[in-house]
């Protein structure tokens, strides 16, 4: 089989026979068909199942809306349903939002309280997604570092950023978070965000400790400014263990409430070895 898409108009093609089309544009349907012939056999869902990964309906991270008219046969209601899209007045609808992740509820959040502009830390950036996120939230008034004791992850970093445009507003350097207080003043961080764990794609046996996190993180503490965010994603696992995880709570639970506001968001119907979202909010 072959699909062939032009303006917005998919022909599919059986070797050189053309056994279904369907027209599409901007998330909307306006027709589908599938040559009598052909019909019963897959190939609707087929078109179907292609359009919406050509538009992002079946990535679970990407929010997609598609719309359809009302079918006129009980065959082509099953095979909406079939797909997700549902009745809504005088037409079909799929909406699809972002799956809820640990990161995810981090960038919500950090959305929600901070604004544009001050000094932002990723202390574990990884391959540079919650660097880039972050430059973003701080705009072109702020500043954003990276720290990562791999090289690959700062090359990675700092080419995502030259790539989406904000190589002036963030950078990513080759350093230790344990040790991040050398490269902030006191009381100046507007957010630091750490996503613990290992390098996506690299060898699992390079991971962060308790040993190192944890004076990472009254760094951390040390270098926000009043109203300031920490944000911290803990992981546990055979790889890893739960040692940074246990300790990491054990540090945000010793808090004094007088200075801090901890909070702890546990997904209550994941495995226990689910990614932790953790909050500390400065006073």
């Amino acid at each position: 089989m072959k699909l062939v898409c032009e303006d917005g108009r998919y022909t599919l093609y059986k070797e050189r026979e053309v056994i279904g089309t369907a027209a599409v544009q901007d998330g909307v349907f306006s027709a589908l068909e599938i040559a009598p012939a052909w019909r019963g056999r897959g190939y609707g869902s087929y078109l179907v199942k292609e359009i919406l990964r050509s538009g992002g309906g079946l990535d679970a991270k990407t929010a997609s809306l598609f719309t359809a008219p009302l079918p006129d046969s009980e065959a082509g209601l099953a095979l909406a349903r079939k797909f997700g899209f549902v009745p809504a007045g005088d037409k079909l609808v799929r909406r699809r939002v972002p799956d809820l992740s640990a990161v995810q509820l981090c960038h919500d959040f950090l959305q929600m309280r901070l604004m544009p502009g001050g000094l932002y830390l990723d202390a574990t950036c990884g391959n540079g997604h919650d660097t880039l996120f972050l430059c973003r939230l701080a705009g072109d008034t702020g500043r954003v570092l990276g720290l990562d004791i791999q090289p690959q992850a700062v090359a990675n970093t700092n080419k995502r950023l030259q790539d989406a445009g904000f190589g002036a507003v963030g950078r990513a350097v080759l350093h230790d978070h344990a040790d991040l207080g050398a490269l902030v003043q006191p009381g100046t961080a507007d957010c630091v965000l750490f996503n613990f764990g290992w390098l996506p794609g690299a060898e699992h046996a390079v991971h962060s400790t308790a040993e190192g996190s944890l004076p990472a993180l009254r760094s951390a503490l040390t270098a926000l400014k009043p109203g300031g965010v920490l944000a911290a994603v803990l992981y546990s696992g055979k790889i890893i263990g739960d040692g940074e995880k246990q300790a990491a709570l054990a540090f945000f639970r010793s808090l004094p409430l007088t200075q801090y506001t901890v909070l702890v968001c546990e997904f209550a119907n994941w495995a226990s070895t689910a990614p932790l979202p953790c909050f500390v909010i400065k006073k």
